[in-house]
């Protein structure tokens, strides 16, 4: 993965992950490898997931969260689960930019794990500036 660009969608409201996924089948569709990675958002409906698994192998999306709610409506004790699995969803983030496994990284929600306390706004600076190491 070269160096490049870092967009960030956000604001209230409905369609920064439909923005996300527009970008991804857009790389998709001229032949780059896409990657995109979903916090907070649960478990995907079956529906969904069948119409994104059209979209492999070019373009493949991950999530790491097992429960079926948002993380926004779980217990105390089932945030503390899920931010393990949130973190292990990061952790694969940073091999996928060290190895440079494909041409576009998406983090659907990456700004919702910094205000969740999952992870501190240095670290995800930390992680994008790792970007400019991945190739040597």
């Amino acid at each position: 993965m070269d160096k490049g660009k870092v967009q960030v969608f956000c604001g209230p409201g409905w369609g920064k992950t439909a923005m996300a996924v527009g970008k991804g089948v857009i790389a998709s569709a001229n032949s780059r490898k896409v990657i995109m990675i979903q916090f907070l958002k649960g478990n995907l409906n079956s529906e969904l997931a069948d119409g994104l698994k059209m979209l492999e192998p070019a373009m493949k999306v991950f999530r790491f969260e097992k429960s079926c709610k948002s993380f926004a409506e779980l217990s105390e004790e089932e945030k503390q689960e899920e931010r393990l699995n949130i973190r292990n969803g990061l952790n694969f983030a940073k091999k996928v930019l060290s190895t440079g496994e494909c041409d576009l990284l998406i983090l659907d929600e990456v700004l919702g794990i910094i205000d969740q306390g999952v992870v501190s706004c240095e670290e995800i600076i930390e992680f994008l500036s790792a970007r400019e190491e991945a190739r040597v």
